[in-house]
């Protein structure tokens, strides 16, 4: 698995109008809602081409396909997700974690929205995700930086 940079890191919430009024309110953070929910997120902060506070039933229904989270689980607090280069590379990348003996939350798929995923949690709750979301690799790649120094007479 070659993963190329963290995609995502988001907080997973229980309360969705107190993650609101924290991150956005108070931080002043510019997150808007994403369509058909209340996930709030960015893509316009530095340092993580995504940012977003997820409540915790929109996770549950992404994971498992229910609006509670299972009684049997830790519940999350922070998901991440690191980008791979193609949505096979997800699917490899899911193989191999099961190989090496975790469990995914659910297998390699594609999200409406064009985002292929696997998941899995961590011991401490954390979910991981490892994804491949097109247009994060359309942007334009930072040029190398010119050194300029003295030039030699031909």
């Amino acid at each position: 698995m070659k993963v190329l940079f963290i995609g995502s890191i988001g907080l997973i919430t229980r309360d969705r109008s107190e993650g609101r009024r924290f991150f956005v309110d108070a931080l002043g953070l510019p997150l808007g809602p994403a369509e058909g929910g209340d996930f709030l997120f960015s893509e316009k902060l530095e340092g993580s081409r995504y940012f977003g506070v997820w409540p915790l039933s929109e996770a549950a229904r992404a994971c498992f396909g229910s609006e509670s989270w299972p009684t049997d689980r830790p519940v999350p607090q922070v998901f991440v997700e690191f980008e791979v280069g193609s949505p096979a590379s997800v699917a490899r990348a899911a193989s191999e974690l099961e190989s090496k003996g975790y469990t995914l939350l659910h297998a390699s798929r594609k999200d409406p929205w064009g985002q292929t995923v696997a998941r899995l949690q961590t011991e401490d709750g954390v979910i991981v995700g490892i994804s491949y979301v097109p247009w994060m690799h359309r942007r334009a790649k930072p040029r190398a930086r010119r050194v300029v120094g003295p030039r030699r007479r031909r």
